[in-house]
């Protein structure tokens, strides 16, 4: 059975919600709630166009996707993400009582 919250762009378009890619670091917000008039897509000038962009500001509540962010991390046990994964903290330790001896 496939993962419920893995999709790939195709299908995260067409489903509301907010997606982050891990490899790109990139987080993407589907809204399908506002509407704007067709008539203007009508226009030559965006003819056959999958994507129009409106602008180039986040329209996005900077502490409330923040706030996503972090409640994801912690459903999913993130580690801290500031320690350096191959070093050993008694390796770091006996660093440290070295540099002190000096």
């Amino acid at each position: 059975m496939a993962d419920p919250r893995r999709f790939e762009m195709d299908e995260l378009v067409n489903r509301p919600g907010t997606y982050f890619n891990p490899q790109t670091e990139v987080l993407v917000v589907v809204d399908d709630s506002p509407e704007l008039d067709s008539e203007i897509f009508n226009m030559e000038e965006f003819e056959g166009a999958d994507w129009v962009l409106i602008s180039d500001d986040v329209a996005v509540d900077e502490d409330r996707r923040d706030e996503l962010l972090q409640a994801f991390q912690a459903r999913h046990g993130s580690a801290d993400f500031e320690a350096d994964p191959d070093e050993e903290p008694e390796e770091y330790e006996e660093e440290q009582e070295e540099l002190g001896r000096g």
